[in-house]
């Protein structure tokens, strides 16, 4: 009896093995330039975690799960392999299989062309760094955001400001409202002034598969604000390898970071998922009171039914709260350069009636959630054609706390040396309010203080896509739409009354506001003031866009050549609630962009470029009213487009495991618009019979030109 048992349990083991492994695949791994072995090479059997590495000759053998299948063969430097195996009829021996380096000193991505505008989809050379998913990992360590990536990158410069998600992002002397940012080939810049908030965009560096940056003219085919240039980010599940991770960091002032993460790989019925979770926190970034905290979410799923389509679709959101520090006293950070005025601690009364304090408070914040859904569609329709689409949605909900009413309420220690070290006294504020009998705040100037929060709440929604088709074996063309719609809700509210019942005279209506609403991240989803509880001012601004690119491309085996255009039409239409009810004329302002260059292969080792642009850019919402919080009102006479020039001219050198790449670039930013605020003495420039009061005003400053020229150069050694 116990041997026909230890027969069963033999043939099972046999079973189970025969089940889970079905065959080996040999081979060997070589350079393909120095004709050396890999050792340590990767082999991963896809869709699967099963792996091995070579050995010190290049050598591997894997039990694979499949009697059919595709292994993949990468190695650091150098550009992946995805072999197919059969070991049906038993093991089988792949041979030498050489891998050259990989081409990201070309500057190209191996994750799908398509909508996401990469480099490669344009064979004329251009100003451009990649920055890739390992370099990510490497450099996107604790508090670490997008732009600090990239802070490597020729004629890029990061300013990472003093508070957390503060960080500005400038590309060949150019602002992030003059460079394209990109998610999965969708817009991010504002569509009302062009900007980055880059704290809404705090995971990004979490879940990035690529960062590429497009310096000057660049190859995006939109008519977008690439002035200074573009920047791609790339994150897919369908390039993903299977496996998961989990991440805690420690820092200064308390930082805690914690992040996990699942890739399943892309099954065999050709579906793949990615997801991220991730939460931080920290007691400041480096000025004192600027303490912060939020989430990043991100979910992606891709599917590839077969080799002529392949999607994708995430949604992601980074909410969070971050306090700041605005402008401050210079005999204060002379002493003190972290020193900030705008934060406390809020305290209470215990049950014995003693003091203590509950949390760090500020006077100046942001808090923003905007969950972004994107889906990606690539159709393969034949060998020589494709049409690649994105479909884009987000909807941002929060603000800017700041305060209101009298800042001679705002209670700190005067000379900086006392328990309070300069910082707001927000309990002593508190009871200030409590001793006014009428306890209803006004805008008569000797009101007490509250706190608002400057809300800013919109709904975006996008369509880009793109046909491409190969007219012959030299010559390419494509043709693609942009449509993008926009509504964006401007409005304050009180989130603390300290002690007020009431704040009173902020309104057209005076009506007395009583309700208040949490700088809170998650609750202004849902959560903001109706028109009836509103301060300050309230408006709404739409905009829509519609747009038309094309290209046409020669690449030949030594000279390429390029020419693209596009053609928009920018809507603009305001709609007051407060000062002037109703909707503003709309205004409509057509904009186009043309864009041209030529590449010269002198042999393997030298490459000349040349590419010339111009951009008639339409101005920002800000720009064509007279005063956005205040009126409806067009600016008159109409301001013109903003006139932009770029020149690039480049050489490269490629020689064995050394490259080197030389630009030079002149770009002529003309006509600009300059909106600034002020004020004015009517009594300066009427009769003594008027008002003697000042009154606010915006001041256009027109045709204005910004000149930027510079030199690059590249070295890079493998």
């Amino acid at each position: 009896m116990k041997k026909i048992t230890l027969l069963l349990v033999v043939i099972l083991m046999a079973f189970v093995g025969e089940t889970y492994a079905q065959g080996v695949v040999t081979g060997t791994i070589f350079d393909a330039e120095s004709n050396a072995p890999l050792p340590g090479a990767n082999v991963i059997e896809a869709g699967t975690s099963n792996g091995t590495t070579t050995d010190f000759d290049g050598k591997f053998s894997l039990k694979v799960n499949g009697t059919t299948g595709i292994v993949n063969i990468s190695y650091v430097g150098f550009g992946s392999q995805n072999i197919a195996y059969d070991v049906t009829n038993g093991d089988q021996d792949l041979g030498t299989i050489s891998l050259g380096l990989d081409n990201s000193l070309e500057e190209i991505i191996i994750v799908g062309t398509g909508i996401i505008e990469l480099a490669d989809d344009i064979k004329t050379p251009i100003a451009v760094s990649t920055i890739t998913a390992n370099e990510i990992k490497e450099k996107a360590v604790g508090n670490v955001e997008l732009p600090e990536i990239i802070k490597n990158t020729p004629s890029v410069f990061v300013s990472n400001q003093t508070g957390f998600g503060d960080g500005a992002l400038y590309v060949r002397g150019f602002d992030d409202t003059n460079t394209a940012i990109l998610l999965n080939g969708q817009p991010i810049n504002s569509q009302e002034d062009g900007r980055v908030f880059w704290s809404n965009w705090a995971g990004l560096a979490d879940i990035a598969n690529a960062v590429q940056v497009q310096r000057g003219l660049g190859s995006s085919k939109l008519a977008i604000s690439s002035v200074g240039g573009t920047v791609n980010v790339v994150m897919k599940a369908a390039d993903r390898n299977k496996g998961g991770s989990a991440r805690f960091l420690g820092g200064n002032d308390s930082y805690f970071k914690g992040t996990v993460s699942y890739d399943t790989g892309m099954n065999e019925n050709g579906w793949a998922f990615s997801v991220l979770l991730d939460y931080w926190k920290g007691h400041r970034k480096w000025a004192e009171g600027t303490y912060g905290q939020g989430q990043t979410y991100f979910l992606s799923a891709g599917y590839k039914p077969n080799e002529e389509h392949s999607f994708n679709f995430l949604i992601t959101g980074a909410p969070q709260f971050h306090a700041q520090r605005w402008s401050q006293p210079l005999n204060r950070l002379e002493a003190n350069p972290r020193y900030n005025q705008h934060w406390g601690f809020s305290e209470s009364l215990d049950a014995n009636g003693n003091f203590y304090t509950e949390k760090q408070d500020t006077e100046r914040g942001n808090y923003y959630h905007k969950p972004v859904i994107n889906l990606n569609w690539d159709w393969t329709i034949t060998d020589t054609s494709t049409l690649s689409s994105v479909l884009y949605a987000s909807w941002g909900r929060g603000g800017s706390v700041g305060p209101r009413g009298a800042s001679s309420l705002r209670v700190t220690d005067p000379d900086g040396e006392g328990p309070l070290r300069g910082q707001i006294d927000f309990y002593g504020i508190d009871q200030r309010t409590l001793a006014d009998a009428n306890g209803i705040g006004n805008e008569n100037g000797d009101e007490p203080y509250v706190r608002r929060n400057s809300v800013n709440k919109h709904q975006r929604y996008g369509l880009i896509s793109k046909y491409y088709i190969e007219l012959s074996e030299n010559l390419f063309w494509n043709v693609g739409v942009d449509f993008r719609l926009y509504r964006g809700d401007h409005f304050r509210q009180i989130t603390d009354f300290h002690g007020l019942t009431g704040w009173a005279n902020d309104r057209p209506d005076d009506r007395v506001v009583t309700e208040s609403y949490k700088s809170n991240p998650w609750s202004a989803l849902f959560n903001f003031a109706d028109e009836d509880q509103r301060i300050d001012y309230d408006y709404s601004e739409n905009i829509n866009y519609q747009g038309l690119f094309s290209q046409l491309e020669f690449a030949g085996d030594k000279f390429t050549a390029f020419f693209q255009g596009a053609v928009s039409n920018q809507s603009y239409v305001r709609d007051g609630r407060f000062f002037e009810d109703g909707k503003s004329d709309a205004l409509n302002k057509i904009g186009y962009n043309v864009k041209g260059g030529f590449g010269y292969t002198i042999d393997d080792m030298h490459t000349l470029y040349a590419n010339a642009g111009y951009y008639s850019r339409q101005p920002f919402l800000d720009n064509v009213i007279q005063s956005i919080r205040r009126s409806n009102e067009l600016v008159e006479p109409e301001v013109d487009n903003e006139d932009i020039l770029g020149v690039e001219l480049g050489y490269r050198i490629k020689a064995g495991r050394f490259r080197t790449s030389f630009n030079a670039y002149y770009t002529n930013w003309d006509n600009r618009v300059i909106l600034s605020d002020g004020a004015i003495d009517l009594n300066a420039v009427t009769t003594p019979d008027n008002t003697d009061d000042d009154t606010n005003v915006n001041i256009f400053d027109r045709g204005v030109q910004q000149i930027h020229a510079g030199a690059e150069v590249e070295f890079e050694y493998r």
